[in-house]
């Protein structure tokens, strides 16, 4: 509880005659003396407020009696926002400290107004009172309000109901306003003027939507424009015309069409009464632009128009205010390579199409660019007839082969298997690269889907025929091993052949295993002219030597042991037998002489 000046009593018998004269020698002792002295001032506490009287003013200080021993000093800047004070008035002031070093009482009004301002500021708050502030300057997002000498902070947003663009005629004015938040810690106040002013709308707002009906046409002013549209004020009430509701054509932003403070008549699209939403309709007030699209329009004609929204998949094409047609990418050019529509077209850009398709009930239609040229694949036979030879340009490779084009619109493809008759190529980069020439001969035509199949190998005759003749079964060529796979070994032989060795026919004579860019002989073990694989072994050259060799040994033996195992009977014919040829032969020598000299 505050305490005051008046509450000071003397004690009924202190002697103050003797006090004055200097004395207060009596009948008690000095200690009670004092003690009754003391209880004759107030007992004060620092932090305390109390109420004072003005004993004296100067320029500088401002003397306070609380009632204690001694007075207490203020600054007088702080009863500067009071020219009229004087001596006698009364005054709160906040104790600072009881003593300072010179002895004096320590008190401050200003600190004294801050306590009981903060007290009066969330009295306010917890009341909800309506509170008059003065606004002081402009400040980041608002203003500096003094309320109760505190300063605090109001919003941009909560000034007014409507936007506001011009801060500044608010300064030096003194407003009404309701406390909606305090930080206890910060000592932070926020205010808001606009709170005030929802009150009494909030009522206006009522009364306004319960006249309100679907389709009804009002007058309102342009109040707010932001990205997704324009809020128009109807008199007390705010609605909204979406940017898709000002104009039937594409709007990038609501200030193409509307601005601010612009009067506009506008139709009621739908209301909600409970959250007060009023959606509001501008382009309705006219007629649909399909509603007058030209009646002789129809499929196959050619129109004029403007880009007005590119994707991905395709491009929005305004031919006349809110008539938007979709030319789809693949409608753009004869090429089958435009991936995205960005590719050809772009915002901005004036364009001549044809009429693909036309709803008028649904208002869609489909245009296209390319039908203005005419279609390569009209006439594919008589320009690249099947059988025929041509230089083509590759433009993409696949795992399973090479997509090559003749001309814009005209592409075909050389399967992997189609690029040599003799390598076996795991990927068409390893023949060819993108943008390269390349001779191809058109082996078949599928004008309905567009697709031309190719080849290169056909260049030139089958290889394979004469190989029979020179790869037989048996036969021993040199040829050198190029890659190590899984399954085995290719192996480059004459003519650019390939064949393939597995592991086990890969095993030289000395038992080490055959390795990359060995040079070795190699027996075709099979040859398959329809698959045009040749199986080849280098082992099996030695292994079928050695085979033979112990072949001729293992006859040797055999004849060795049937010779040993013979009848006696049988040498003896033979020496009987050669004996009698022996001497058959000179008998017939011994006659020839005889005969011989006869004759001489």
């Amino acid at each position: 509880m505050n305490k005051s000046y008046k509450d000071v009593k003397p004690l009924e018998d202190f002697n103050w005659e003797q006090f004055e004269e200097g004395s207060i020698i009596s009948e008690q002792p000095k200690e009670e003396v004092e003690k009754a002295y003391d209880n004759t001032l107030s007992a004060v506490k620092e932090q305390e407020i109390v109420v004072g009287r003005v004993s004296s003013i100067n320029k500088r200080e401002v003397v306070v009696n609380i009632g204690y021993k001694s007075e207490g000093v203020v600054p007088y800047a702080e009863f500067r926002y009071n020219p009229d004070l004087k001596e006698g008035d009364e005054v709160e002031v906040l104790i600072e400290s009881q003593e300072d070093k010179k002895g004096q009482l320590v008190l401050s009004h200003k600190k004294a107004c801050a306590v009981r301002s903060w007290e009066r500021v969330n009295k306010a708050l917890e009341n909800d009172e309506i509170v008059k502030g003065y606004v002081m300057s402009r400040t980041r997002g608002g203003m500096i309000v003094e309320i109760f000498g505190i300063e605090s902070f109001l919003p941009g947003s909560q000034i007014d109901v409507k936007p506001i663009r011009d801060f500044d005629v608010y300064v030096g004015k003194t407003m009404e306003f309701k406390i909606v938040k305090i930080n206890q810690e910060f000592k932070n106040v926020v205010v808001s003027h606009k709170a005030l002013i929802e009150a009494e709308l909030e009522q206006q707002k009522k009364a306004i939507i319960s006249t309100l009906e679907k389709g009804q046409i009002l007058e309102g002013v342009v109040k707010n424009i932001t990205t997704y549209g324009a809020f128009i004020d109807l008199g007390g009430v705010d609605g909204l015309v979406h940017i898709t509701d000002l104009s039937w054509g594409r709007v990038n932003h609501p200030e193409e069409v509307v601005q601010l403070d612009q009067k506009i008549n506008v139709v009621i699209l739908d209301f909600d009464d409970e959250k007060k939403r009023i959606a509001l309709g501008l382009k309705q007030l006219t007629p649909h632009p399909w509603d007058n699209l030209d009646a002789n329009l129809q499929v196959g004609d050619k129109v004029k128009g403007k880009v007005v929204v590119m994707a991905d998949y395709g491009a929005f094409v305004e031919i006349a205010p809110g008539v938007e047609g979709l030319v789809h990418v693949s409608e753009m050019s004869w090429t089958q390579h435009l991936r995205s529509a960005q590719e050809f077209l772009k915002v901005g850009d004036e364009i001549e199409a044809v009429v693909l398709t036309l709803d008028r009930e649904e208002r869609k239609m489909s245009l296209g660019i390319k039908q203005l040229k005419p279609d390569p694949w009209a006439d594919i036979e008589e320009k690249f007839p099947v059988g025929s030879q041509h230089t083509a340009k590759v433009r993409n490779f696949t795992n399973f082969g090479v997509f090559v084009e003749f001309e814009n619109g005209v592409d075909g493809l050389i399967h992997i298997s189609d690029l040599s008759w003799t390598k076996k190529i795991k990927h068409p980069s390893e023949f060819t690269q993108i943008g390269a020439p390349i001779e191809v001969k058109v082996l078949e035509i599928d004008k309905e889907n567009r697709r031309l199949s190719l080849g290169h190998k056909q260049l030139e005759e089958n290889p394979w025929d004469v190989f029979d003749t020179v790869f037989t079964v048996g036969s021993i060529h040199e040829g050198v091993i190029t890659e190590m796979i899984e399954k085995g070994a290719v192996v480059a032989l004459q003519y650019g052949v390939e064949g393939f060795a597995t592991p086990k026919h890969l095993v030289k004579e000395d038992g080490t295993q055959a390795q990359v860019d060995e040079k070795l002989p190699f027996k075709v073990i099979e040859f398959n002219k329809d698959a045009r694989r040749i199986f080849l072994s280098h082992s099996r050259i030695f292994e079928d030597e050695q085979k033979k060799a112990r072949q001729e040994a293992s006859k040797e033996r055999r004849e060795a042991k049937k010779a040993e195992q013979a009848p006696a009977f049988t040498a003896t014919a033979t020496t009987v037998e050669k004996s009698t040829l022996g001497d058959l032969e000179e008998l017939a020598a011994l006659r020839e002489k005889m005969l011989g000299g006869n004759e001489e």
